[in-house]
């Protein structure tokens, strides 16, 4: 018996410049809010927050 893929992949958008710089996945059964973590910003050269967005499947 197959499981079910309850996991999505989402991307991690910077508040601040707007660029998507990370993906990861989450189990959307689990974790209905979205994602906001401190992640460093490569543009902007220092951590900012950096919230969940749908990708482009």
């Amino acid at each position: 018996m197959a499981k079910s893929n309850s996991r999505v992949k989402v991307g991690l958008k910077c508040a601040e410049c707007g660029d998507i710089n990370y993906t990861t996945t989450k189990n959307s059964k689990t974790t209905t809010e979205k994602l906001e973590l401190n992640k460093y910003c490569p543009r902007l050269k220092k951590h900012t927050v950096h919230k969940e967005v749908k990708l482009k499947s």
